[in-house]
């Protein structure tokens, strides 16, 4: 006997494919901004990863809600697209999150030497 029977699942998710996807993209550009965000204001260790956590969630959610389309044989570019839309914001959450601290040294040397002067509190452009 099978217990876990997958298919009224992935029927339900072709059947609402607009719906899901509707949420998911956004969801995913949303939380993939709010990890940088939450990087460069220098918020806590624990707010990031739950961000990268929550944004894993919706790559992970979208990637499934992909593969019912790729398992009945539906291979058309929007599949590609928001399947490398996932890709794109799964692995900028990753890899920030483990990069975090050379973009906060990025950050700063933008900060420092290209748009404030902290010494004389001007804004000016070193490369004039």
């Amino acid at each position: 006997m099978n217990l876990l029977i997958f298919e009224p699942i992935f029927e339900f998710s072709r059947q609402n494919c607009i719906s899901i996807c509707a949420f998911l993209v956004p969801a995913n550009l949303l939380t993939t901004i709010a990890v940088l965000a939450l990087l460069f204001t220098e918020s806590s260790l624990i707010q990031i990863r739950l961000a990268t956590v929550i944004s894993i969630i919706f790559a992970s959610t979208l990637f499934l809600h992909i593969s019912t389309w790729f398992i009945i044989g539906v291979i058309t570019p929007v599949t590609f697209i928001l399947f490398a839309l996932g890709t794109t914001c799964l692995a900028i959450s990753l890899l920030a999150n483990i990069h975090r601290h050379k973009l906060l040294e990025i950050k700063f040397l933008i900060s420092r030497y290209i748009f404030w002067d902290l010494s004389t509190e001007k804004i000016e452009n070193k490369f004039n």
